[in-house]
């Protein structure tokens, strides 16, 4: 499985309670705080959900 570094680049004042619960599960809060996390299905699947607000590299 390959690796992704999952930065946070905007807010989530005002976003939809999905969203918000799904960055708080990837362990992000504040901008340009960043997680590294194991490629599964589940995972890009949060990805998908959030992708407006987060940048994504593989490492």
């Amino acid at each position: 499985m390959s690796k992704v570094r999952i930065t946070q680049v905007r807010s989530i004042i005002g976003r939809p309670e999905s969203q918000k619960r799904t960055m708080k599960a990837l362990g992000l809060g504040k901008i340009s705080q960043y997680c590294e996390k194991e490629v599964s299905d589940s995972m890009s699947g949060m990805i998908r959900k959030i992708n407006h607000l987060v940048k994504v590299e593989e490492i």
